[in-house]
């Protein structure tokens, strides 16, 4: 679908070339339309060696067995994001604990997915009966006779196999941002 009005002051746009692509730019004020864009979360949630998952209850993957997940709001941390979406779908507590993968799927509407690995706090898992219609942990040994989504077991190897600590919540910058999420290496010990 292309862009017709700005978002920004309603006037009607026109395709301009700005640094070599083709984009759609307003006429009168300088928005440019730079794509549409969406942004996933998924959570990997462990309790007792078996892993949170949630059977899909609409397209896409109608009854495929996939971690939680879903898209950030527009004004949440992506940290928020994934924390209420594990308690929406599945009725359980858990925090993030690191960021363990990033998918890129450029298409129309360019998808970024980011994983997190979750800390349990607690909770017995229901689904929501609306976009899940079951919910529960699950061993490996288990998931092998289940229909699990194909990218729901590649992150899940990801997440079991990945070596160090992957991306941490930085709880303490050098200089305080308020409103952002931050994530880091961990820092190296000091000497």
């Amino acid at each position: 679908m292309e862009v017709k009005f700005c978002m920004n002051c309603g006037a009607e746009m026109e395709t301009r070339d700005i640094d070599g692509t083709l984009r759609r730019a307003c006429t009168v004020c300088s928005f440019v339309h730079w794509g549409n864009y969406s942004i996933g979360v998924g959570a990997l949630v462990m309790n007792e060696g078996k892993i949170l998952l949630v059977r899909r209850a609409q397209e896409p993957g109608k009854g495929r067995w996939t971690n939680p997940g879903g898209y950030i709001e527009q004004h949440e941390l992506i940290s928020d994001t994934i924390e209420r979406e594990v308690m929406e779908e599945a009725s359980v507590e858990a925090k993030v604990a690191r960021l363990v993968a990033v998918r890129d799927l450029p298409r129309s509407i360019h998808n970024v997915y980011i994983a997190f690995e979750m800390e349990y706090i607690g909770g017995t898992p229901q689904p929501d009966g609306v976009e899940v219609d079951a919910a529960g942990f699950y061993s490996l040994e288990e998931m092998a006779s289940m229909p699990v989504a194909d990218f729901t077991k590649w992150l899940i190897d990801v997440a079991l196999n990945s070596e160090g600590e992957g991306l941490l919540a930085d709880k303490e910058p050098i200089v305080k941002m308020e409103g952002y999420g931050l994530f880091r290496t961990p820092a190296e010990p000091q000497r």
